[in-house]
């Protein structure tokens, strides 16, 4: 029987309150060497220049085991109610693969269930990317649109962006890559720009929201409609959108749409990228086999989260380290800064995987606690941020806790060279100059060019960002976040926080607004009702 407590109520979390943290400004080569642990899919994390020391280090493992949280997410993975705020299981893991006993409910075993989904999607992309399905007017698919906000869009188009150049580079010469786009913002700004140069006639839209009533994907799902009877008034527009949804939502099974896919209540927003949610566009636009690679380097790493040793488990030990800084160090904040421009958006998916998830005031139970959870998230590709945040973050009086991911290859190979160096190397010196800048820092006599040092960072790295290595990456932040949660004694699956800014939009909308609520929608221009 698993036991949930706050933080505050166990012995080992005193013990790592009084813990003085290694002084990083003492980053040496030997400890470079020795500090690091394998990922899964051949990426390494590194916590060389990190606050810990092994004495810690050995407070962490204390933690872990009196948290049972390798337990707890076993427990997760076979099917326990996790989310306790909705009474819902968690099984986004499933989707990737099994990791226990069976998850069976009212009948049905739930892997089987998503792995139907991912083999009737695998078809619907072969018939796609063949040529044998084609538009209402028998033009083929050239171009396939994301319609979804939330996790709906985040990771999926995280992960397209992440892979584009890797599978233009990588296919076989027999292997066609459809352009991906997305829309998400109920701006009309964003659908209009998205759709200024599309031809609808050879494009297809993927609309997803699980509940069918997401009100800005539908507004932009009537956007589409619309512009595509406007330029293309012999179109069939039902012929040209699948749907992923529930199965019992008002999108499911719809005779209006070409296709259903279908996701269920057990399957978060922000952990659905490698659902149906993500599965479709990326295995239409790269192929299934590419998506498929994906899943593997996920499951690789999720299976490695089981580990109960937390010098062996990266997630596990990054999650931890992350409570240190949180709770004991009173660090607000983490940078994620991938020095990969193909990472350029899977800092914004990780700010809506880690805040949501536990952006929380109260635990499992719904009593308050005594202490910090969830940080404040962000983040940008380098060599970019260096030259605009990375001021603060060197010189500025709040440290910041960094999460560097690098790769030693380019994806696709081409390169210059260019004062005696390639591009792909000046990437990779910049990336670990500034690893050992913000942990040594530098004296100096004039103040302004004094770097005080003792700025914490960790590392994963690896060869090359693969399909499978983008996974694993995608993977472990997830059970970093849930390892996170568990040590907090949250319910990471629940997002509470977002939805009463719809109540109210909705009672503006509805022409039920009180006093304050018009007011601002009166000096927005908004009529209410």
């Amino acid at each position: 029987m698993l036991t949930y407590k706050n933080l505050d109520q166990t012995s080992a979390y005193e013990k790592l309150r009084k813990a003085p943290p290694f002084d990083v400004t003492g980053l040496t080569a030997e400890r470079v060497e020795r500090c690091q642990i394998p990922l899964a899919a051949g990426l390494t994390f590194s916590w060389a220049a990190s606050p810990l020391d092994e004495a810690t280090l050995d407070i962490l493992a204390e933690l872990a085991r009196e948290q049972e949280l390798p337990e707890k997410y076993r427990a997760l993975a076979e099917g326990e109610r996790m989310n306790t705020g909705e009474n819902r299981l968690v099984l986004h893991h499933l989707l990737r693969g099994q990791l226990g006993a069976d998850v069976i409910l009212e009948g049905r075993n739930q892997r089987d269930f998503y792995r139907e989904q991912q083999d009737r999607f695998t078809a619907f992309a072969g018939s796609v990317r063949e040529g044998a399905l084609k538009g209402s007017t028998g033009k083929p698919f050239t171009t396939v649109v994301q319609v979804g906000i939330g996790g709906s869009d985040l990771g999926p188009r995280a992960l397209y962006l992440a892979l584009a150049e890797w599978v233009r580079t990588h296919r076989a010469a027999s292997e066609p890559l459809l352009e991906a786009r997305f829309i998400s913002n109920v701006d009309p700004d964003d659908a209009a720009a998205v759709l200024a140069d599309i031809d609808f006639e050879s494009t297809l839209f993927v609309l997803v929201s699980k509940s069918g009533t997401t009100q800005e994907t539908l507004t932009n799902e009537q956007f589409v409609a619309e512009l595509a009877a406007q330029r293309s008034p012999g179109l069939e527009i039902g012929k040209h959108i699948v749907a992923v949804t529930s199965e019992t939502s008002p999108m499911a099974r719809n005779e209006g749409y070409l296709e259903s896919f279908f996701i269920d209540d057990y399957i978060g927003g922000r952990y659905s990228a490698t659902s149906a949610v993500g599965g479709v566009v990326l295995s239409i636009a790269f192929g299934p086999r590419i998506f498929q690679r994906l899943l593997d380097g996920a499951h690789q790493a999720d299976r490695a989260a089981l580990e109960p040793e937390i010098r062996k488990n990266a997630a596990l030990l990054d999650a931890l380290l992350g409570l240190y800084e949180r709770n004991v160090l009173a660090m607000a904040a983490t940078a994620v800064l991938p020095y990969s421009q193909a990472l350029s958006r899977f800092p914004a998916h990780l700010q809506q995987l880690d805040m949501e998830s536990n952006g929380k005031s109260v635990n499992r139970r719904g009593e308050p606690l005594g202490y910090q959870t969830g940080p404040l998230v962000f983040g940008e590709p380098g060599t970019n941020g260096q030259h605009s945040f990375y001021q603060l973050l060197h010189q500025g009086t709040t440290p910041v806790p960094l999460q560097f991911i690098g790769f030693r290859d380019s994806q696709q190979g081409r390169d210059t060279t260019f004062e005696g160096s390639t591009s792909q190397t000046k990437l990779k010196a910049n990336l670990a100059a500034q690893i050992v800048a913000f942990a040594r820092g530098r004296a100096h006599e004039n103040p302004n060019k004094h770097f005080p040092g003792g700025r914490p960072s960790t590392l994963i790295v690896g060869d090359q960002l693969t399909p499978e290595a983008l996974g694993a990456l995608l993977a472990h932040y997830e059970n970093k976040v849930m390892f996170q949660g568990f040590a907090w004694n949250l319910n990471s699956f629940d997002q509470e926080g977002v939805q009463l800014g719809k109540v109210l939009t909705t009672e503006l909308l509805t022409g039920a607004p009180g006093p304050e609520l018009q007011a601002f929608a009166r000096l927005l221009g908004v009529s209410a009702g």
